[in-house]
């Protein structure tokens, strides 16, 4: 009986992830997550059975990247530069269309960059180093971990076990410590300008200003000692000449909770009183000016409100009108990074301003396999404990969809030739009310009123009515491409919710004889919205 169960609930998700036809499906997807869900990631452990399933990937992830980009391969086949890393690290230079290809084109020297790599490694924690992943308008966008403490600087092995807590760490003996890395250990006064200074040149080659840190601790802790650091928190200040953003996001830890609330995000707000939560949010006032969103109740926001509201602050750095580039971390950067990575990966893309020539399913594959499974998310680890992170990223989609994630639109206000251009109030008025959306909810498809506006509520302003741009040639494209934008999404979350439920889903927690799998995946169905619940959750 509880088979039959199991059995009928993964052909509902499957059939009914796209509330019609089966989404397309990437060939070698059902492979990815199959080989996710069952083992650890490791650069120099890619041999066997397993290793060809790895190379499969790997080459696939190298062809989608080639459809839109001239690319040079930073190799790290031992896992040399780092061991949970991927063995083929792509560092994309410029679009490879002819019409892109003159506008925005890398400056940095493959060559010059892998010594950079090589030599600024020991900064950051498990030897996670800067590492560029998205380019967009010749800008990097990066990931890494956060800055290495004390504790892995005298021995990675020892850090590991206590950062773990114990020695079942998948990384506890991940890396050998080489004679080169204890001459520069031994120069203790020195040791931070060394090996701090080296990350800072490779920020600097890379041309990024940002840097956003997800950390909800200053420093993370482990038996009453620091074992990792930060760049906000650097006594020497050596990050000064940086634009520092803090902005503390739940670990992978808090996601158990979002799976015990049948995976609704709705309403789940973490609690920002725990005794190890000191690093409040903290933004430069520039940089929120624009984004009409107020920052000092962030901790009173839930799931949804939060993961919005950062996405909202990354589109708009690494869409501003600077050359600067974009580093995102937490503390390993395997959790929390590759969220965010993903997000902003999946927005720049539905707005056909990256990996344009890639479909639902390729870009899908693309961001699961070289965000997620190639830079070492621990799926195996998380699924174990229910902190589902992974699932979150894919199913949070469908929040958005909407013009107010779109990069076009800030494009498109820049390029308005007046003030005066916008729709006036009878046109306004005529949009159907499915159109117009909430008139004061920042959620909604279209928004008439800023909270932040200096008007008094219910009155227009123009920052609200220019958002659907003036000339019937220009509109029609414009909402045509916002159209387009929900689409996209939605084929992306529906084509996961698919792979997901016929694979990792399946297996996400030991079978019980007493049937409780059947319980478990019709708690699944419920909470990704595949059934019985209402239809504004889809």
């Amino acid at each position: 009986m509880a088979g039959a169960r199991a059995a009928a609930a993964a052909s509902s998700a499957g059939s009914s992830a796209s509330s019609g036809n089966q989404p397309p499906q990437e060939p070698g997807l059902g492979e990815l997550l199959e080989e996710f869900s069952r083992t650890q990631y490791r650069a120099k452990e890619c041999s066997g059975i397993g290793g060809s399933k790895v190379e499969r990937i790997e080459k696939r992830c190298l062809e989608l990247f080639g459809r839109d980009y001239c690319f040079s391969v930073i190799p790290n086949m031992n896992g040399d530069i780092c061991g949970h890393y991927p063995r083929h690290i792509v560092f994309l230079e410029y679009e490879s269309s002819e019409k892109e290809k003159d506008t925005f084109e890398s400056t940095v020297q493959v060559s010059k960059l892998q010594d950079l790599i090589h030599r600024s490694k020991m900064a950051r924690c498990r030897g996670r180093f800067v590492c560029p992943v998205i380019l967009f308008k010749g800008k990097h966008i990066c990931r890494s971990a956060t800055l290495a403490g004390w504790g892995e600087l005298y021995g990675r092995s020892g850090y590991n076990y206590f950062f773990s807590g114990g020695a079942d760490d998948a990384w506890a003996d991940v890396e050998d410590v080489t004679e080169e890395d204890c001459a520069i250990r031994s120069g203790d006064t020195h040791l931070f300008d060394k090996v701090r200074g080296y990350d800072i040149k490779l920020l600097r080659y890379l041309s990024v200003k940002y840097i956003c840190d997800l950390m909800v601790e200053n420093k993370k802790v482990k038996f009453g000692m620091n074992v990792t650091s930060s760049e906000k928190v650097d006594k020497a200040q050596r990050y000064a000449n940086f634009t520092l953003l803090s902005i503390p996001y739940p670990g992978c830890e808090f996601f158990k909770e979002y799976k015990d609330r049948d995976y609704m995000a709705e309403g789940l707000i973490f609690n920002w009183k725990q005794d190890y939560v000191d690093a409040p949010l903290s933004i430069p006032d520039f940089l929120t000016h624009s984004l009409n969103i107020d920052w000092s109740q962030y901790q009173s926001w839930d799931l949804v409100q939060q993961t919005q509201n950062y996405l909202k602050l990354l589109l708009s750095l690494v869409n501003s009108d600077d050359d600067s580039g974009l580093l995102v971390h937490c503390i390993s950067g395997w959790d929390r990074t590759p969220l965010f990575i993903s997000l902003l990966r999946l927005s720049l893309w539905a707005d056909g301003l990256i990996h344009t020539s890639l479909k639902p399913a390729e870009i899908l594959y693309l961001t699961v396999a070289y965000d997620w499974f190639l830079f070492g998310h621990m799926l195996v680890d998380r699924l174990s404990k229910g902190e589902e992170i992974f699932f979150f990223c894919f199913n949070f989609l469908k929040h958005i969809t909407s013009e107010e994630f779109s990069a076009l639109k800030t494009q498109r206000r820049k390029s308005l030739p007046a003030r005066d251009a916008g729709f006036t109030l009878e046109d306004i008025c005529m949009l159907r009310r499915k159109d117009r959306g909430s008139t004061t909810s920042l959620g909604s498809d279209f928004s008439l009123v800023m909270e932040s506006s200096p008007g008094a509520a219910g009155s227009f302003t123009y920052e609200a009515v220019e958002l659907v741009p003036a000339g019937a040639p220009t509109q029609a494209a414009w909402l045509a491409a916002l159209s387009n934008r929900e689409t996209r999404l939605q084929e992306v979350r529906s084509a996961f919710l698919a792979a997901y439920s016929s694979t990792v889903g399946l297996r996400a927690v030991a079978p019980s004889p007493s049937g409780a799998i059947g319980g478990l995946l019709e708690q699944f169905a419920r909470g990704v919205g595949l059934r019985g619940i209402s239809s504004n959750a889809l």
